[in-house]
C-alpha cells in the first residue's frame, strides 16, 4: 500500500487485524539500501498476536524519494503513519540504522510509545572506526580501505556504486557464507545512494543519544550478536545499561544478521519479553 505522508508517498504492509491486539512497527536498517521485505518474512506469523505494519522509509526501497533523510523527518513519518492508521500507542522493532530512529522515535513521541525491541544498533556513531578495522581485518572481504571509508563517509557516486561497495561487504554480514543467497539478495535490492550519503554524511556525525536514554520508561529489550562486525555487542549494551529496567540478550554464535539466521529464536525472544515472561538485565542465547 501507499499513503502520501507528510508529502511523500510511502509504501506498507499490514498485516493482521487489529480486533484489540497492540501494533507493532518494523523500522528497516541500511538507509538508501533496506526495506521491510525481509521483516515480512521472517514477522509475518506474530500476526496471531499483534497487528503488524511493515514501512519502506522514506527514500528507500519502494518509497519515494523526497528529501530531507533526516532523523527526525523518519520519525515524524512514523508517527505520521501511526496517525493514518489510527493507531494508538505502538511497539517500536528497530534493527540497525533502523534502532537508531527508534531510539529518536521514543524520546520523540514517548507518549505513543509502548515498548521498544532493538536488535543490533548503538546509540551513537562510536562503532563507525571499529567496523572499518574489523572489515579490514577479516578473510572474508577484499575490499581496500579507501573504498570503504567512502562507504561510511557517505561519498558514494552512485546506484552502480553502491551496489559494487555493499556487494564487497555483503559477506561480512552472515557466520555462514552462502554465495548464490548473497547475489541474490545483492540483485533484490532497491538501491537510492542519495539517501545512504545523507544518512552516514550528515546525520550520524551528530547522532548521540546516550545521555537521553534514562528518559525512557517504557519496556525495552536490546539484542545483540557476539561476533558482529558493524555494531559490536558493547556498543548495544550501552543502551540497555542506560535506559531504566532494559533487558539486554546476546547471541553467543551471531553476529548482525541474528535475526535471518535465528528468526524463530528470536521471534520466541520478542513474544516472551513483551508478554512479561522474560524480567531478567541480562539473557544469553547460546544456539547454534
Amino acid at each position: 500500500m501507499q499513503a502520501a505522508i507528510n508529502g511523500c508517498d510511502i509504501y506498507y504492509e499490514v498485516i493482521g487485524e487489529a480486533a484489540g491486539k497492540d501494533a507493532i512497527f518494523f523500522i528497516h536498517g541500511g538507509p538508501g539500501l533496506g526495506d521491510c521485505r525481509g521483516d515480512v518474512l521472517t514477522f509475518s506469523d506474530l500476526q496471531d498476536e499483534y497487528q503488524l505494519v511493515f514501512i519502506d522509509m522514506r527514500g528507500s526501497g519502494r518509497s519515494a524519494d523526497v528529501p530531507p533523510y533526516t532523523h527526525k523527518q523518519w520519525v515524524d513519518d512514523i508517527d505520521a503513519l501511526r496517525e493514518h492508521l489510527g493507531l494508538d500507542k505502538i511497539i517500536l522493532h528497530g534493527a540497525s540504522y533502523g534502532g537508531f530512529i527508534v531510539q529518536e522515535y521514543v524520546l520523540a513521541y514517548p507518549e505513543n510509545t509502548k515498548a521498544i525491541l532493538l536488535n543490533v544498533t548503538a546509540p551513537d556513531n562510536d562503532h563507525h572506526f571499529k567496523a572499518i578495522d574489523n572489515a579490514l581485518q577479516s578473510d572474508k572481504t577484499e575490499i581496500d580501505k579507501d573504498s570503504l571509508i567512502r562507504l561510511f563517509d557517505g561519498k558514494v557516486e552512485s546506484n552502480d556504486d553502491f551496489k559494487k561497495l555493499y556487494g564487497d561487504i555483503l559477506p561480512l554480514y552472515t557466520m555462514k557464507q552462502d554465495v548464490e543467497a548473497q547475489k541474490a539478495k545483492l540483485d533484490s535490492i532497491y538501491f537510492h545512494y542519495a539517501t545512504h550519503n545523507e544518512a552516514f554524511h550528515s546525520n550520524l556525525t551528530s547522532f548521540d543519544l546516550k545521555e537521553r536514554l534514562q528518559e525512557v520508561t517504557v519496556p525495552a529489550m536490546v539484542t545483540a550478536g557476539k561476533h558482529d562486525w558493524i555494531i559490536p555487542p558493547n556498543y548495544s549494551k550501552q543502551i540497555a545499561d542506560r535506559i531504566p529496567g532494559a533487558t539486554f540478550v546476546l547471541f553467543e554464535n551471531y553476529g548482525h544478521s541474528l535475526v535471518r539466521e535465528q528468526g524463530d529464536v528470536y521471534k520466541q525472544l520478542l513474544r516472551d519479553f513483551l508478554n512479561g515472561k522474560i524480567t531478567e538485565e541480562f539473557v544469553s542465547v547460546d544456539v547454534n
